[in-house]
């Protein structure tokens, strides 16, 4: 016989969560306030809901541990580490049950990374019949939050731990929270709102190409909506570092005009000039980074697509994106 633990236990330790929609039967971690996604429009709340970015933590002897989940027959898989050191991955798509085993007898810190995309209810665990099950130890990390588009949601990433803001956080002993929605990076003000409500002790945007491919931002708007958009931050985190990151490179779209005659080129420069914008008004903790310098053309056959990094892309991004948080963390 083995022990089932319930998907609420509060020994269960949930992070990257904005908030946690319970129950009698489920937990679904949400990366916005779930009460409130009616505000939201519908396609950034379909890629809320999806855990990118969010672990679950306990501390347990199990020799191994089956997480009981809803079934998405669309859902990338998980991935498990144990005491910080990745163990193995298993798919998650179509499966409602989803066993790790061979964790050995003694006491450890296991750490899982939820699917990276599709919908995830936890149901609960089974662990052995003896088994303990406790709180993880208290950890002192560096909170960090990061915003952006499919990008940074990374589904393209083969597991969620290889995701580019996973390898950023595991590599920097990082607290993360990934805001990456797919398709959905259009400076909502309730973003900005979101990222206010939460500790941060530095903040990641990764801007532009979503408001590129949708035209949802002119050369008149844009400017003004990052300057809105960090301001609204900004009354909430006085002192907080912010990194605004323009799009990295993208095959066909450099000098392509989108439907409102923007380009990639002209959004980089329109990105960087609202951040001087808000230094030459006082603003001294907000800072520039070229998109070109974390991913350019020099990478572009590891764009499948021409616009998303595969797997070792994401690796790419991540180192070369942990060079700039460096002075911050």
């Amino acid at each position: 016989m083995n022990q089932r633990i319930e998907p609420n236990d509060d020994r269960i330790q949930w992070t990257g969560a904005i908030s946690l929609e319970t129950t009698e039967g489920w937990v679904r971690p949400w990366r916005i306030e779930y009460r409130e996604k009616d505000l939201y429009h519908r396609d950034l709340v379909e890629k809320a809901a999806m855990p990118a970015g969010v672990t679950i933590e306990f501390v347990t002897d199990t020799s191994q541990v089956e997480i009981l989940c809803n079934v998405d027959k669309e859902r990338s898989p998980m991935d498990l580490f144990v005491d910080g050191v990745f163990h193995s991955s298993h798919p998650t798509s179509g499966r409602s049950q989803i066993k790790f085993d061979s964790l050995g007898p003694t006491k450890k810190t296991i750490q899982i990374w939820l699917p990276q995309f599709g919908v995830f209810n936890l149901t609960g665990l089974i662990i052995d019949e003896k088994a303990c099950l406790n709180s993880p130890y208290l950890v002192d990390k560096i909170k960090w939050v990061t915003y952006g588009s499919s990008i940074t949601q990374c589904r393209q990433a083969v597991s969620p731990s290889l995701a580019w803001p996973s390898l950023v956080a595991v590599q920097n002993n990082l607290e993360l929270t990934c805001l990456g929605y797919g398709g959905q990076c259009h400076l909502d003000p309730l973003i900005a709102t979101t990222i206010g409500n939460i500790q941060a002790d530095l903040i990641t945007l990764c801007l532009g190409i979503n408001i590129y491919g949708s035209s949802s931002l002119n050369e008149r708007t844009f400017k003004p909506g990052i300057i809105a958009f960090i301001k609204l931050i900004r009354s909430q985190h006085k002192k907080t570092p912010i990194l605004v990151m323009s799009p990295i490179y993208s095959t066909g779209r450099e000098t392509v005009s989108n439907n409102v005659n923007f380009t990639l080129q002209q959004m980089r420069v329109e990105v960087r000039k609202s951040v001087e914008t808000l230094r030459s008004n006082g603003d001294e903790n907000v800072f520039y980074i070229n998109g070109l310098d974390i991913f350019d053309e020099s990478l572009s056959h590891l764009l499948p697509d021409d616009l998303h990094p595969n797997t070792e892309g994401y690796s790419i991004m991540a180192k070369n994106i942990s060079e700039f948080m460096q002075p911050y963390i």
